[in-house]
């Protein structure tokens, strides 16, 4: 059985990221009909339309590893009610020059990771607004909100919370059958 490279759009820059410690569980969680990989977006440079005629090493690496994806998974914090100034960014590159969208088609599914209770509701929900004109088709079920993360992982950075275990696992079945489905 051949397998979907999906990339995981990880939307806090900061070292010991929450976010980036589930996307690292979701790699090792992956079923083998998908490999996981974090796509980094911490390099990019604020978009500038100016410099599509002469775009930034940056910028043109991002669009083509993008384009080698099959799929891609966004994991925000929330910031403000929001998802985060990287995620925007990255999505404003890829998405550009106009009528060259590198995202256009690829299953996505977003999941939003707080220490707070609510689990990112508002950066989830407000996140899937651009990737619906991006037509980026984004999974509806389950909803991913990882709330009071800072409790789910040991000292290492392992999940230690085996209720959250087998959701995200659930969840990485369930994303698997949506990318067969929209691809």
């Amino acid at each position: 059985m051949s397998f979907k490279k999906i990339a995981l759009i990880v939307g806090s820059l900061r070292k010991d990221s929450f976010n980036r410690k589930v996307a690292n569980t979701l790699i090792k969680l992956a079923p083998s009909s998908l490999n996981l990989e974090i796509l980094e977006i911490g390099e990019l440079s604020l978009y500038n339309e100016d410099l599509d005629s002469n775009p930034p090493a940056p910028w043109t690496n991002f669009r083509n590893k993008l384009k080698t994806f099959d799929g891609v998974i966004f994991l925000t914090p929330e910031y403000n009610r929001s998802y985060t100034a990287p995620i925007k960014n990255a999505l404003d590159i890829g998405s550009r020059p106009y009528g060259q969208s590198v995202w256009s088609g690829k299953p996505g599914a977003v999941i939003s990771v707080s220490q707070g209770p609510f689990g990112g509701f508002g950066a989830n929900h407000h996140l899937r607004q651009p990737l619906v004109f991006l037509n980026i088709p984004v999974m509806q079920q389950p909803e991913a909100y990882i709330g009071n993360v800072a409790s789910l992982f040991d000292e290492k950075g392992n999940l230690i919370n085996d209720s959250t275990k087998n959701f995200l696992q659930k969840f990485l079945e369930m994303y698997s059958q949506w990318v067969l489905k929209n691809s």
